[in-house]
């Protein structure tokens, strides 16, 4: 592909016009930090669900961001990180921002009319349009036989919750399932445009400016679209928005861009399957959600087809 370079530990950003692609393989310790982030990000439908019991979707998603915003404006003052943007970085974020509000919009609008388990599956799909996007975008990530048989695996286990709702006439998810598994195209399509990004935006910058410029999108697109703002602020509904804010869109945010940067997004992927595993049953213990048969088996059909998509 014209204009880009793979390079493995090092790379050498004098040459004009072209653009420096990290694409390392997984470390040990790379490996395990992402692993970790998996984990975390089992609990963020759950904390949406929880969240929305006192603040409508799109203000969830401000609170959100602007906690997330606060995190990583710290680890910038704690790591000298200027945040002061280069000539043309403006115009790629304003891209990404496309993304990134559509988005979120749609993860905690379809979490709302679904449930958190149900969510969780679906935009746990996010590794199979990953490994898809960078298959098409970034040179050197291409698909083996294997990885499509993984997507097909994985997609027959997000079916699988479709066709047992359609077998028992459960309409009420559908529109919520929906919304939540175009979220999950979405969240892979970011993750390898982020990935091109953060090649040469600082990750930090990157990250505080995607943030700041998304909270008065968030808050306007409340005021126009939601009911008025009248807040229910629970001990519960507090903790599912500072989980989102500085777990998830502080901390986790801030650990995968840095990942992304360096190494393969296709390979960082794999680690999602542990995601639905652990969302599915804190879905079940903290919000006594059933666990239906069929959702059961689709976990394991997402995460054995992400595992089988990603393997090296």
């Amino acid at each position: 592909m014209d204009g880009y370079r793979i390079v493995g530990r090092s790379h050498d950003p004098s040459e004009s016009g072209i653009v420096t692609i990290q694409n390392e393989r997984l470390t040990r310790r790379a490996a395990s930090i992402t692993l970790f982030t998996a984990v975390l990000w089992g609990g963020n439908s759950v904390a949406i669900k929880v969240a929305l019991a006192g603040v409508p979707p799109l203000a969830l998603a401000g609170f959100r961001f602007f906690l997330g915003g606060l995190f990583i404006v710290t680890w910038c003052l704690i790591s000298r990180t200027s945040v002061r943007l280069a000539h043309g970085e403006l115009s790629r974020i304003l891209s990404l921002l496309v993304l990134f509000i559509a988005q979120i919009g749609l993860l905690n609008a379809g979490t709302e009319h679904t449930l958190a388990a149900r969510s969780t599956v679906f935009i746990s799909a996010y590794p199979f349009f990953t490994a898809l996007f960078a298959h098409l975008f970034i040179p050197g990530d291409q698909s083996g036989p294997s990885r499509f048989y993984g997507m097909a695996l994985s997609f027959s286990g997000v079916l699988l919750v479709f066709g047992e709702s359609l077998a028992r006439a459960e309409w009420n998810y559908l529109g919520g399932d929906l919304m939540v598994l175009a979220s999950a195209t979405l969240l892979g399509a970011r993750q390898v445009y982020t990935k091109h990004l953060a090649q040469d935006i600082v990750p930090t910058r990157l990250l505080v400016w995607q943030s700041g410029l998304s909270l008065p999108i968030f808050f306007g697109m409340s005021a126009l679209l939601e009911r008025p703002l009248d807040l229910a602020l629970t001990p519960n509904v507090n903790a599912g928005i500072l989980y989102q804010g500085f777990v998830i869109a502080g901390f986790c945010f801030l650990v995968m861009t840095n990942l992304l940067k360096r190494y393969r997004a296709s390979q960082i992927g794999v680690y999602g399957f542990v995601t639905p595993i652990f969302g599915v049953f804190l879905s079940h213990l903290l919000l006594s959600e059933p666990l239906s048969p069929g959702l059961l088996i689709s976990v394991v059909l997402v995460g054995g087809g992400i595992a089988l998509a990603n393997r090296n």
